[in-house]
């Protein structure tokens, strides 16, 4: 039940990057379209500073099924959120095709 709560549809409009919904609350941020096999979520695990503001460092990257949230098909992290993101499209696509 507190699973089903925490990936309950969010109301109302969000963000579309190339096409898929893209939702962030707090330190995570969901990728994708839920009614596909698979769904992206970047956990942001540790922030810098750069500039005088802080900038996601470390993000782990979990490609879930979107019928059981607890099955993680792949998990990985990275550097940066434009490089966890870009990781995390690419294991997306493929695990969508598959």
């Amino acid at each position: 039940m507190a699973n089903e709560e925490k990936f309950a549809p969010v109301e109302g409009k969000y963000l579309n990057y190339l096409d898929q919904p893209l939702v962030r609350e707090g330190h995570t941020i969901c990728y994708g379209d839920k009614s596909e096999k698979c769904f992206l979520i970047l956990e942001i695990m540790s922030y810098k500073k750069e500039h005088g503001r802080d900038l996601p460092d470390k993000i782990l990257i979990q490609v879930v099924d979107s019928k059981d949230p607890n099955k993680i098909i792949k998990q990985g992290d990275k550097s940066g959120l434009h490089n966890a993101l870009n990781m995390g499209m690419i294991w997306l696509e493929r695990a969508n095709r598959a």
